[in-house]
């Protein structure tokens, strides 16, 4: 079960622990998040996260994997799959939201100025609070239907929009709107 190699490096004499991986494992991991298409930019991320999963099962007191290359494989692969899905959940977010940003016409000059000044408003929170404040005001959401569409705990959500919609309150007393 010698899941962590104990070894020297060129130039120490310290012994250190070394990576869970060896380089072939590490290059097949690498090439199926490539094949899986994960972004060159992520593979790096990818390769740590499997690193780490290998660690927390052999920190845990679970059995070493018999094979450790093809289980970090299949660790890879599954990773693909969640990045996909992750990307996938953003994109409908954004279409969910660039389709509710598209508004009717105002009913009057008030309503207009008090909607000018709501969407210049948002424009300025950050993306994870306006996300969460038009999810809430917008799409009607619970909190606890955010959290699970955001992958995210209820806390966090509330959390989120206390911020925003604080933000958002002293902007239109700050410019008088309200």
């Amino acid at each position: 079960m010698a899941v962590l190699r104990r070894t020297t490096r060129r130039g120490q004499g310290d012994a250190v622990l070394d990576d869970p991986l060896d380089a072939a494992q590490e290059r097949r991991v690498r090439a199926v998040l490539a094949l899986g298409g994960v972004p060159q930019a992520d593979l790096p991320d990818g390769v740590q996260q499997v690193r780490l999963r290998l660690l927390e099962r052999t920190a845990s007191g679970r059995e070493a994997p018999r094979d450790v290359s093809a289980w970090a494989a299949v660790v890879a692969s599954n990773l693909a799959m969640d990045w996909h899905r992750a990307r996938h959940r953003q994109a409908r977010l954004g279409e969910r939201l660039a389709a509710l940003r598209q508004t009717d016409q105002p009913s009057g000059e008030e309503t207009s100025l008090l909607s000018l000044a709501v969407a210049q408003g948002l424009d300025e929170l950050p993306d994870i609070q306006r996300q969460v404040v038009v999810l809430r005001f917008y799409a009607d959401l619970p909190v606890r239907g955010i959290a699970e569409e955001l992958g995210i705990p209820e806390g966090t959500v509330k959390s989120r929009l206390h911020t925003a919609v604080r933000a958002l309150r002293a902007r239109l007393h700050e410019d008088e709107v309200v």
